[in-house]
């Protein structure tokens, strides 16, 4: 069932000038009906095909990237069609994995400038679909299905009528036994757990006799987390956050900051924490943004590790935590539960404790700085990124992106440092301790 495209000939001058030339109107409303990244000053640039350019060679000086330019979605009772419009032909490598069932469409790294995006009606075989960087040079787009399909013959078709290069990826109705037979990673990978495992690790950071602090932004590339209201993403708002934190813990000259991604790159969870054990952390803080249903739910919570969840909200966000892998369509076959094997053993029980001492010590200094959950701000959950079994962690909720006042105020400058700053100093505090010892001292067990 795997299919790698030959690169078709084309020369990248032809394929923009094509743009210019046949397509500005439509490269003009994609960029206007492209909401602003979250956190980032949007483009004025009269010229959108002169920003597109400028921005690709901003990130690529020596070679600009392939651009997604439109994607249209097909379906009827028998097949579903996903075209996908590109500035240039790329290599591409379609794969199914299961449990739960996905497409997977590899490529390598493109920029995605999509005016809209067409969307599932639920009735067929597409439940949903992602997209967006997988990791450095990788981009992925993962197609979630509600029945078994087979990938028809998957073909890149030259520019047409004004059309930049077309990816046509098909499926049509199978079994469920035929799709379990043909799903898995393709032969040539042998490993591809292990290979994302060693793919975009950032160099960890020596100790030099200070504490290490790794601070993990959630989510990231292919896994956009929460969706605001107003357009802001989690990814976004979270990776902000955990670089002022960096920033204001190097401050101090007490600490070395690892981040486990300082980009917008998918990391799966497994990697998340051995990042935290390679850089023998002393403490691993993972920051999110929160969603409920409910949507006057608002302020900040900390998770800490356990196996029974503290209440039915807790153990729904864990599960769905975790799922990120699954997302953005990570194999994990021959994986342990995460969530099943998390306490290793009672041995576990300091580093648990330790997570929970400076659980309680955010808890009790963000109220200076934003709101938090009046009720049961600490909880419990079985969260996959904090398994680590000799790494104190705790996961950090800073609101609710699903409730508007939280959603405003998060997506301000002067919120994110603030309550950057407020966590830097709990961390101090944390090491510190109430018995007035050095942190050094006071972090030994």
């Amino acid at each position: 069932m795997n299919q790698r495209l030959v690169r078709s000939a084309g020369s990248r001058a032809w394929a923009l000038g094509l743009i210019v030339t046949g397509c500005l109107a439509a490269a003009s409303l994609a960029l206007a009906a492209q909401p602003a990244p979250a956190l980032r000053a949007p483009s004025t640039a009269s010229d959108p095909i002169g920003a597109l350019l400028a921005q690709q060679e901003a990130q690529s000086p020596q070679k600009a990237l392939p651009m997604v330019i439109g994607l249209k979605l097909g379906e009827s009772a028998a097949r579903s069609r996903f075209m996908v419009e590109l500035s240039d032909p790329v290599d591409v490598r379609v794969f199914t994995l299961t449990s739960p069932n996905r497409v997977v469409i590899d490529m390598p790294e493109v920029l995605w400038r999509l005016p809209s995006e067409a969307r599932p009606s639920g009735k067929g075989a597409v439940k949903s679909y992602r997209y967006g960087l997988f990791r450095k040079g990788n981009s992925r787009f993962v197609v979630e299905l509600n029945t078994p399909v087979a990938v028809g013959k998957t073909q890149m078709l030259p520019p047409e009528g004004g059309s930049g290069f077309r990816l046509v990826v098909d499926l049509t109705a199978t079994t469920a036994a035929e799709f379990l037979a043909h799903g898995g990673w393709p032969k040539d990978i042998p490993n591809a757990v292990a290979a994302l495992d060693g793919a975009g690790t950032p160099q960890l950071a020596g100790r030099g006799g200070k504490r290490v602090i790794v601070v993990d932004a959630g989510h990231g590339g292919i896994d956009p987390g929460t969706h605001g209201q107003s357009g802001l993403v989690e990814k976004d708002l979270v990776l902000s956050v955990a670089k002022e934190l960096k920033s204001a813990l190097e401050a101090t000259g007490h600490y070395r900051v690892q981040l486990t991604r300082d980009t917008d790159v998918f990391i799966p969870l497994r990697q998340r924490v051995n990042i935290a054990r390679a850089a023998h952390g002393d403490l691993f803080v993972s920051l999110h943004a929160d969603s409920n249903d409910h949507r006057e739910v608002r302020g900040a919570s900390v998770y800490t590790l356990s196996d029974d969840a503290s209440d039915r909200e807790a153990a729904k966000l864990a599960e769905k935590e975790n799922m990120s892998d699954i997302i953005a369509g990570v194999d994990l076959t021959g994986e342990n539960n995460p969530v099943a094997s998390i306490l290793i053993d009672l041995v576990q029980r300091d580093t648990i404790n330790r997570s929970v001492r400076f659980a309680e010590t955010v808890i009790g200094a963000l109220p200076a700085v934003t709101m938090v959950r009046p009720s049961s701000p600490h909880r419990g959950a079985g969260f996959a990124v904090l398994k680590a079994p000799d790494v104190p962690a705790v996961l950090i909720e800073l609101g609710y992106l699903t409730n508007t006042q939280d959603e405003q105020v998060m997506a301000t400058e002067a919120w994110r440092k603030h309550v950057a700053q407020n966590i830097a100093s709990s961390i101090d505090k944390h090491f510190s301790g109430e018995l007035g010892l050095s942190p050094r001292q006071a972090a030994s067990p």
